[in-house]
């Protein structure tokens, strides 16, 4: 009974966001994706590991899915999307968290850089 009530808040949390708060949900998600992979990594479970980068690889997938092209900021955003991808399936293939620790970063401030429009936007 309680499982419901948790899973009918958590969905009309998530219907109620504005796109900018989904936006960083999601790479938030990613973020904790990634962390996830590299504690996997660093602790042999493979299994986990391999979910992790697939989880992490369908939120970029979706991000890329929504971009709304009419805007010129979209295509460098496809152009970075693609980039993870690719750093993706180069860690998938050589399990190197070299490749996590480059990533995060670049993530991060991606993140921050949205959070910081959209903190602006609210604000007009």
């Amino acid at each position: 009974m309680y499982q419901n009530g948790y899973q009918q808040y958590k969905m009309q949390s998530v219907n109620t966001m504005t796109r900018g708060e989904m936006l960083l949900l999601l790479y938030d998600e990613l973020i904790k994706r990634l962390t996830r992979a590299q504690i996997a990594l660093e602790s042999k479970d493979y299994d986990l590991f391999e979910k992790s980068v697939r989880r992490s690889k369908e939120i970029i997938q979706y991000l890329d899915k929504t971009l709304n092209m009419e805007y010129e900021i979209s295509y460098e955003l496809r152009r970075m999307y693609e980039f993870f991808l690719y750093e993706l399936s180069r860690l998938q293939a050589g399990r190197n968290s070299a490749v996590i620790q480059e990533l995060k970063p670049l993530v991060g401030e991606l993140r921050d850089a949205f959070k910081e429009a959209s903190t602006k936007a609210a604000a007009v």
